[in-house]
């Protein structure tokens, strides 16, 4: 049994009730409780129909991690990604990636692996997909005000280091989140949620930035 916070049971018990006849539910969970982290729409559900019903709602932006170094942050990443949506995410260098902190969301997600920062680009290229750069470097563009394409693929570089030269040069644009303290930067995994929440505010809540700049072709 796992429990939340203070102490709290995530998730129900065995069911109560007449079987139901539905081939989506878990027979295990239906009678031994269902203790995992999802949305109640999908409690006592197979895991395989779980991402079955996600395949026919994931939204249009992927997001891809740079991973030269085994950054620990991937993991926050992709749990993001998953909550938000994402059609997919991409890792760029190392194939190993540190799962912990996805908490096992990676398992309902579309992983694809790209070796070099030249694979990745060719990949997008051939999608059709806008490279959006998250990044603070000389001449980026405020996120705040830019209309984010709906078919794009976010990228996020190493905590530290950021987004590779080379990779900055495969981008179409590099967008940077405004900041109004003293320090210079943010995690990594806190500058991908911001970034993959401003795509769902303009494409499923419709609220396109007051003064954004066209869309890149």
């Amino acid at each position: 049994m796992s429990e939340g916070v203070e102490g709290r049971v995530v998730g129900v018990g065995p069911w109560d009730g007449p079987w139901p006849e539905d081939d989506r539910l878990d027979p295990e969970l239906l009678r031994e409780g269902d203790r995992r982290n999802v949305l109640d729409r999908y409690r006592y559900w197979r895991h395989e129909a779980i991402v079955a019903d996600l395949e026919t709602r994931r939204h249009g932006f992927h997001v891809a991690i740079e991973n030269w170094e085994h950054d620990f942050n991937i993991g926050s990443v992709v749990r993001t990604a998953n909550a938000l949506g994402a059609a997919a995410f991409h890792i760029v260098g190392r194939r190993r990636w540190n799962r912990r902190g996805a908490m096992v969301t990676d398992r309902y997600q579309v992983e694809h692996h790209h070796p070099t920062v030249a694979d990745f680009a060719a990949w997008a290229k051939g999608e059709g997909l806008t490279v959006v750069g998250i990044d603070n470097v000389p001449g980026a563009v405020p996120l705040e005000t830019f209309d984010l394409p709906r078919e794009c693929v976010l990228v996020l570089g190493q905590e530290g280091p950021g987004i590779s030269p080379e990779m900055l040069t495969a981008c179409d644009v590099v967008l940077e989140i405004g900041q109004h303290g003293s320090t210079r930067s943010m995690n990594a995994g806190a500058a991908a949620a911001i970034a993959m929440h401003a795509w769902v505010r303009r494409h499923v809540h419709g609220q396109r930035p007051a003064g954004a700049a066209p869309e890149v072709p």
